[in-house]
């Protein structure tokens, strides 16, 4: 069955892309998955034919047609998948580390894509045959929750919840240093590095005072990129302990970039451990003097622990948490033991 959507542009995107446009206002829809509709003719803009390149002015009228998935050609793969939650129209599954969320270049087997149609059978075809079920995502190496629809209505009330920041999504992240306050608010234009295309950047903007104590609205940091590019990202974080030089903070994402959580840590000067393209090696030097250790990270230390939404169908409130991986606490235990007065050999 087809799903249509219908949506009216806000004055404060007017000048966007559309296809930039329609890729943050439906989640659950790529931005080559909305090129790809606006090519068959899917997609109106004022009721006339639409371009992807085309400038929005604001207030138009845009409506969305999806068609019905063509047949899968994926073959379910049965991988081991945590399940919090299960009925006819949706999963809570805890992705480990590791695993790609959909195929991709490089990534055409093994993924969550492919260990979801072994359990479910079958899912939502709102995103193309190559995203079915999928609303959000997590990076390869970020653990946690996510929520799979199985059909396409299911879908497409997810993604509303996740376009109008209903849904709710908390990280944990162990990181380099501590954060310039205790909590505060991360507001930056985030978009793709002009250089290195699998990079995100981060991009100038106005700064912007205020009143609320622990606000970062740090401009820039030297990225490359004019003032206004980009998209708008804010995450809200608060440190919840510090320890031998890295801290464990907890992220509250108001928006849904690509790599943003790592991207504004970077930003903040507290890249995430393991996180070895916006931050660090992954062989990490504990200790000091002749006590030296190295440990090897395997992963980034980040972990989306809390998920929250309403039901699609039924309108009634999810909320699902899980505990932090094994590899959090390992990590804590070899700083604090690189640190320990016995190990060094000295009181203190």
């Amino acid at each position: 069955m087809t799903v249509t959507r219908r949506l009216t542009v806000p004055p404060g995107s007017a000048g966007e892309r559309l296809d930039r446009y329609l890729s943050a206002a439906l989640p659950g829809l790529s931005r080559a998955r909305i090129q790809q509709l606006i090519s068959g003719g899917l997609i109106s803009l004022g009721g006339g034919q639409a371009r992807p390149s085309a400038r929005l002015k604001g207030y138009e009228e845009i409506t969305v047609s999806i068609p019905p998935p063509r047949p899968l050609d994926l073959v379910p793969e049965d991988r081991p998948l945590p399940v919090l939650y299960e009925d006819d129209h949706l999963m809570v599954v805890e992705k480990p580390a590791g695993m790609v969320v959909h195929p991709a270049p490089g990534h055409g087997a093994g993924t969550l894509v492919h260990a979801l149609l072994s359990r479910a059978g079958s899912l939502s075809g709102i995103g193309g045959v190559e995203r079915p079920g999928i609303v959000h995502r997590l990076d390869r190496d970020t653990s946690g929750l996510i929520v799979v629809a199985k059909d396409d209505a299911s879908h497409a009330g997810l993604s509303s919840q996740l376009a109008a920041r209903r849904m709710t999504r908390r990280y944990h992240g162990i990181v380099w240093g501590r954060p310039p306050d205790a909590e505060g608010e991360i507001r930056t234009r985030v978009g793709r590095h002009p250089v290195h295309r699998k990079k995100m950047a981060v991009f100038p903007e106005e700064p912007r005072r205020s009143s609320r104590a622990g606000t970062a609205t740090r401009a820039g940091g030297g990225s490359p990129g004019g003032k206004g590019a980009g998209r708008i990202a804010v995450t809200r974080y608060r440190c919840l302990e510090s320890f031998g030089g890295f801290s464990l903070l907890e992220f509250r994402l108001e928006t849904g970039r690509t790599h943003q959580v790592r991207l504004h840590c970077a930003h903040l000067s507290c890249p995430i451990v393991g996180d070895d393209v916006y931050g660090r090696p992954r062989k990490v030097a504990l200790g000091r003097g002749k006590d030296v250790v190295t440990v090897t990270v395997p992963r980034f230390l980040l972990h989306a622990f809390h998920l929250g939404f309403l039901h699609p169908r039924t309108g009634q409130p999810m909320e699902f948490t899980v505990p932090d991986p094994p590899a959090f606490g390992e990590f804590r235990e070899a700083v604090v033991a690189a640190a320990s007065p016995e190990r060094e050999g000295r009181p203190r």
